[in-house]
């Protein structure tokens, strides 16, 4: 199963995530990063697991986050 890695420390709150995925993120109000809905803390980023039709719009995030703190684990 393929997984969506958010690494918040390098977020710049750009909002990308939530325009092209809002079913997966959000904006933070506290500090304006954006937070992956669901998903579980490690060591030092956020993950979650994906289903084969939620690859896609977490893929096009990823692709455009200027910040480059998400990634897709195939």
């Amino acid at each position: 199963m393929a997984k969506v890695i958010h690494y918040r420390e390098k977020c710049i709150g750009c909002a990308y995530c939530v325009e092209l995925a809002p079913g997966f993120w959000s904006m933070n109000q506290d500090d304006g990063r954006c937070d992956l809905l669901g998903s579980a803390k490690r060591a030092n980023f956020f993950e979650l697991e994906l289903f084969a039709d939620e690859i896609q719009k977490n893929q096009r995030a990823a692709d455009i986050c200027p910040g480059k703190c998400i990634r897709i684990n195939k």
